[in-house]
């Protein structure tokens, strides 16, 4: 199995920079599979600078939904980075689709990869709690999605304030 690596944090805390910089130095090109969709101006002007912040060195895929798939589609091509984890599971449970079946297949997909995968995805529980209970399940569904992902990856890294901490192995 290709190096995997988990990078979780709050929001501005540093996780793409660094996921970006790592994959960067386990070799080019660098293939970088985006979840986001651009649904609104403000969502757009943050994929925008995501993308300017990449230079020539980067291809891109984007892939709101069939993570696996896109795993597969670019495995041996060079390292990958998804960045985040976070969005797609807000894809999936906007649509309606199961998402613990997608993360299952998702782990499953990891583990027969030969070039290295980074993931970016977001600390969401450490917050207050949601008044809405989409807004519940999506930060529970998000704690049990970080959990099983670390677990299935080589690496565990936690950012804090553009401070990156190594979490696993340790």
């Amino acid at each position: 199995m290709g190096k995997s690596i988990l990078i979780t944090g709050g929001a501005r805390s540093g996780k793409s920079t660094l996921a970006e910089r790592m994959t960067m130095q386990l070799g080019v090109p660098a293939i970088y599979i985006a979840t986001a969709q651009a649904h609104d101006d403000e969502m757009a002007q943050r994929i925008a600078q995501h993308q300017a912040r990449r230079g020539p060195e980067w291809q891109t895929v984007s892939e709101p939904f069939d993570l696996p798939r896109a795993l597969a589609e670019t495995d041996g091509q060079g390292p990958r980075l998804v960045d985040c984890l976070t969005l797609w599971l807000t894809n999936l449970m906007l649509d309606g689709r199961d998402w613990m079946a997608a993360t299952d297949d998702l782990r499953r997909t990891l583990a027969q990869q030969k070039t290295p995968v980074i993931f970016v995805t977001n600390e969401v529980g450490a917050g207050i709690v949601p008044e809405n209970k989409l807004a519940r399940d999506f930060r529970d569904a998000a704690g049990l999605l970080n959990q099983r992902m670390a677990t299935a990856c080589d690496e565990l890294w936690f950012c804090v304030a553009g401070h990156p901490m190594k979490v696993k192995p340790q």
